[in-house]
């Protein structure tokens, strides 16, 4: 009799456990909530019944409401895991970046008596090492795939070809798509999308023209993967006939696609369109937000791209540490102080000063807006700094003609164990060219070689030059110039002719004026440049015929501007 009593009850929990896990996997119900389910789950010993959709659907909750120690908590105590149950919290740590914690869980999985990885555990693993830039640990995942023989899994294979893309490996991803099966839907959009994040434009349009003749008809993803493979100017005509067959097939309802399109024309740099697109969407996520004002910036068009952050955060909308950086790069270009201020106390305000992006951002502001105390006080007060970090900091203080401390911060990177990069070289050399440091500069450049084995770039050689035309040393730099791997564009020349214009020295002159006349015909300070020079010998028929271009109307100077910007956040 007792034991029949103890069935009926196990039975009447079960039954009000299965009710208990419909309301808790609505997610609707508050943290408050969620822990009053879970404290009547312990007292009517629901718990103890190891019911695993009860036990999944509290802990997603917890996960739902950013309360993962209460999450790990129930799913430590829980003696009967699920797959379904260990997905869910590897899940959860991948999604909050705690990588590490996660890859701990899979092998613990692994090694589990109750279950073992299943199609879905090896595609939140996969995507968590894509997302961690882990190519390692995408091979070892691989390899562990094949060894279960789910490698046949579609799932599977659509997780690795998404991971093998974003990690750049896009013919890793190609020989998995091109095994002997017919692909879904899904598969096809992955391979796309692919291509478009290495930004292979016509592998991925050839590749939707296969799959549309295979019958099979494109979503809204699909699109969103195609219009992902266009990211520059030169391929606009074709960005816009996918637009076009957008707009045939009815695809532009949707706001992910719409959302796709605006990211599209932004990179093509016609903001245009991009920005009409934008106006007919009915509530534009933080992604096509960040997508436009993004697009903006780095079309030169910073006004605009402050403008619409005020906007922006006026709606109600929360800029995270990507479009902050973005924002602060906007202010550094046309040094407005202000907005970058108030930016700076947002970032404070919500703790994302301490994103690298966005400190780095904020030491570039303060030293193009000529408060360099500031820009280095934001990278003294970084908790951890990085090689980019310490190349702004060096920037920053050196184009202030602060050398001494630009080289102390420079010391100060080696002694921490960081080792420095083509930018750190680049920066030291302009600082030693705010301040005519002729000496300093030649032994950074052979440093940069000798020591580190760092080869030297186009923008050394601009500074080298730059440094012996200042000095004087017209014929050295000359010779550094014949003596590049590579040859030297306008900026290298451009600097020898103004080493020219400086010093006066005609013949030299107009033979680097003729190297950049080759180069740009239209640039209009090269041969005001090199007019100044034969003014200097009074040669005025010369500067006549040098100078008549440009005041008949063939060349145009580019002019400055500036701007008094309103309140941005």
């Amino acid at each position: 009799m007792p034991s029949k009593l103890h069935g009926v009850r196990s039975l009447e929990l079960l039954r009000s456990a299965a009710a208990i896990a419909s309301w808790s996997s609505s997610f609707t119900t508050s943290l408050t909530r969620t822990k009053q389910l879970h404290a009547l789950l312990i007292t009517t010993s629901i718990l103890s019944l190891n019911h695993p959709i009860t036990t999944t659907d509290l802990l997603r909750s917890y996960v739902s409401h950013s309360d993962l120690p209460s999450a790990r908590r129930l799913f430590d105590r829980c003696p009967s895991r699920t797959p379904l149950l260990w997905n869910s919290i590897i899940r959860a740590y991948a999604r909050l970046r705690q990588f590490p914690v996660a890859y701990t869980l899979f092998d613990q999985m692994r090694h589990s008596a109750g279950s073992r990885p299943d199609c879905y555990t090896f595609a939140c693993v996969l995507r968590a090492c894509a997302e961690n830039s882990d190519a390692n640990g995408v091979d070892m995942i691989h390899a562990v795939v094949l060894s279960t023989g789910l490698g046949s899994s579609l799932l599977v294979t659509t997780a690795l070809v998404n991971s093998y893309s974003k990690l750049g490996r896009i013919n890793n991803a190609r020989m998995l798509f091109d095994k002997p099966r017919a692909p879904d839907l899904v598969l096809w959009n992955s391979i796309i999308a692919g291509y478009g994040y290495g930004g292979f434009w016509q592998e991925g349009l050839e590749l939707f023209r296969r799959m549309r003749e295979t019958d099979k008809e494109p979503d809204g993803y699909t699109i969103v993967a195609l219009v992902s493979c266009f990211c520059s100017s030169s391929v606009l005509q074709f960005a816009k006939g996918v637009h076009g067959f957008c707009l045939k097939g009815g695809y532009d309802d949707n706001s992910y696609v719409r959302s796709a399109l605006v990211s599209m024309y932004s990179r093509c740099r016609f903001m245009d369109m991009a920005y009409q697109i934008f106006r007919c969407m009915n509530q534009p996520d933080l992604v096509t937000w960040s997508a436009l004002i993004s697009g903006f910036s780095l079309a030169g068009q910073y006004k605009e791209a402050l403008t619409l952050l005020g906007e922006m955060t006026s709606s109600g909308k929360r800029p995270d540490a990507i479009l902050v950086a973005c924002a602060l790069s906007a202010c550094a270009s046309i040094a407005a102080a202000r907005p970058g201020k108030e930016i700076h106390c947002y970032s404070l305000r919500t703790g994302i000063h301490l994103d690298h992006a966005v400190s780095c951002g904020l030491i570039d502001m303060y030293s193009k807006c000529g408060f360099s105390d500031s820009g280095y006080l934001a990278f003294e007060l970084m908790p951890e700094k990085n090689v980019v970090a310490y190349n702004a900091a060096i920037s920053n203080l050196g184009s202030h003609g602060l050398f001494n401390r630009a080289f102390f911060v420079f010391e100060c990177m080696l002694k921490d164990g960081y080792q420095p990069d083509a930018a750190t070289f680049s920066a030291l050399l302009c600082a030693c060219c705010h301040s005519g440091l002729m000496d300093e500069g030649l032994k950074f450049f052979n440093r940069m070689k000798d020591q580190f084995g760092i080869e030297s770039q186009m923008e050394h050689y601009v500074y080298m030059v730059k440094l012996l035309a200042m000095a004087g040393k017209l014929k050295d730099a000359y010779d550094l110039i014949h003596s590049m791997p590579m040859p030297a564009d306008s900026g290298v020349w451009g600097a020898l002719l103004w080493g020219c214009n400086i010093h006066g020295n005609l013949d030299m002159g107009r033979v680097v004026a003729e190297k950049l006349f080759e180069i740009h015909p239209d640039k209009t300070a090269y041969r005001v440049m090199l007019s100044n020079i034969y003014a200097a010998e009074k040669k005025w028929e010369v500067v006549e015929r040098l100078r008549k271009p440009i005041t008949v109307g063939g060349f145009q100077k580019s002019p400055g501007f500036s701007w008094i910007g309103g309140d941005v956040i």
